[in-house]
């Protein structure tokens, strides 16, 4: 079969607006796919250009194709299975930061320039005082993301309308606001003047972003049936679910330079993305958190099972609609929109979400995700959440074993063991506790402030609440206690 490349797809040649730090599968199937409908459309007039921005791998299969890949999306869509293809022409080159120097700061130069995105990982927006400007590239992305806006800032004259909007998507909090930190620093580092540093802040915007998508990736055990169903050799393929969320926080409102809203697409300007982050949080993963411990131990393996169960899925259902959307402000109608979406998200036929997988960190990860929700719960209506107090039990229950196995805590299920992973410390606390007697077990762990930051026995009826539940998941097991409720 023929390569898929810009003579077949008809790729039609447009400035270069957007200059992307990562190659990966992620960006390609959700800000590449985005701007590619943006083109499509007439809204935008843009081509990105990638950039490796670490020495290891090769762009010998972007040059092969000419940057031109298929993104293929699998869920539930109009309540039913679907898989949609989109042929992603948006990418015009790709280019290595350190094979290719010169070309790469080249963009620095271009005056259509107008976007920088990123998702160099969580642990790639770092200070290191050991990166220099002589550096050709600096070894991190803030350090060459400094450079390069240094370089465009000299070529340019300090130009106010040739600054760059930052777009990172990196998966910590406030990205964009710890990016332009690294960047400052690094600009006292080495004493860059004081004209650069007025430059980032009046004529550079540095937005902080939250993104939504899973994206699975290479499809690599179905590639080749893939490629006879195009019809064309693609060796780039990426393969995500439908729903997406881009929120965009930014004092400055630049809405009008990034069209994508426009174009039907799920992006949101805002000059505040914590209420989304905290809806994100409360609903999608502290959903997650609250029932997949339980749907474990009734014997569902991967989330798709827990929404064919139908005990479980009425739990999920009550845990966020009754207990979790009510601690929230975004408005009602809202919330319970993203609810639905999140519930078809869980019950995609094509991801085989595994509930170990999701149950790494439990005990930090039900703090974060459902502890908020419990404790405005209870402040708001002077009761206890029951679903989100049984997932307290249901913890309590997973994480029951004596033995440490090469840094795994053993569980059981039925004859059946299970690896509980977590940090060092928590599994040494289960080990020696969770065979205690179950009023001494639930006392413990309720009052272990290092899990929780508090002492979460000191609050009203929970511990008889959750030593009822553990009483009876120990003597009935989950299921026909979970009927119960």
């Amino acid at each position: 079969m023929e390569l898929l490349n810009k003579t077949k797809t008809g790729k039609v040649e447009r400035p270069i607006k957007v200059l992307q730090f990562g190659e990966g599968n992620f960006l390609r199937a959700f800000v590449d796919y985005m701007i590619d409908i943006a083109n499509e459309k007439g809204e935008f007039n843009g081509d990105i250009v990638l950039v490796k921005p670490i020495t290891f791998g090769t762009l010998e299969r972007f040059h092969e194709q000419d940057c031109q890949y298929t993104v293929q999306l699998r869920g539930i869509v109009d309540d039913k299975p679907q898989r949609i293809n989109r042929i992603v022409t948006s990418v015009a080159d790709a280019v290595d930061a350190y094979e290719e120097y010169e070309k790469y700061a080249g963009y620095a130069r271009l005056d259509t320039l107008r976007f920088i995105v990123s998702n160099t990982t969580e642990a790639g927006i770092v200070y290191d005082d050991t990166d220099l400007l002589e550096m050709t590239p600096p070894k991190t992305y803030p350090g060459k993301l400094t450079k390069f806006l240094y370089e465009r800032y000299q070529h340019f004259s300090g130009a106010l309308d040739k600054g760059l909007i930052i777009l990172p998507v990196e998966l910590i909090d406030d990205n964009g606001i710890h990016l332009k930190e690294c960047v400052l620093k690094l600009a006292e580092l080495w004493k860059l003047e004081e004209g650069f540093i007025s430059w980032i802040h009046e004529a550079c915007v540095f937005t902080s972003t939250l993104v939504d998508r899973i994206v699975t990736g290479y499809p690599r055990d179905e590639a080749e049936e893939l490629c006879k169903e195009f019809g064309y050799q693609d060796n780039l393929i990426v393969t995500g679910e439908p729903f997406a969320l881009w929120v965009i926080e930014s004092a400055k409102d630049i809405s009008g330079e990034l069209p994508l809203p426009q174009v039907g697409l799920p992006v949101i300007f805002t000059d505040n993305q914590k209420p989304y982050k905290q809806r994100k949080v409360r609903i999608l993963n502290g959903a997650h958190t609250s029932f997949v411990l339980a749907s474990y131990l009734c014997g569902n393996d991967i989330v798709l099972q827990s929404m064919q169960d139908e005990l479980i899925l009425n739990f999920i259902k009550a845990t966020i609609f009754e207990e979790v959307i009510p601690t929230l402000t975004l408005p009602k109608q809202e919330l319970e929109e993203f609810a639905q979406a999140v519930l078809t998200r869980f019950n995609n036929p094509y991801v085989k979400h595994a509930h170990l997988s999701i149950s790494l960190n439990s005990v930090s990860k039900w703090r974060a995700r459902c502890m908020p929700s419990f404790l405005e719960y209870i402040e708001k209506t002077g009761k206890l959440p029951v679903h989100l107090t049984f997932s307290l039990a249901a913890l309590m229950a997973f994480y029951t074993g004596a033995e440490i196995r090469d840094k795994a805590l053993i569980g059981h299920r039925g004859e059946e063991e299970y690896n509980i992973l977590d940090d060092e410390a928590v599994l040494s606390f289960f080990a020696s506790n969770s065979d205690k007697q179950t009023d001494e077990y639930v006392h413990n762990t309720l009052a272990n402030t290092d899990f929780w930051g508090q002492d979460l026995s000191r609050i009203a009826g929970v511990e008889d609440a959750v030593t009822a539940y553990l009483t009876d998941i120990r003597s009935l097991g989950m299921r026909q206690t979970m009927e119960k409720l």
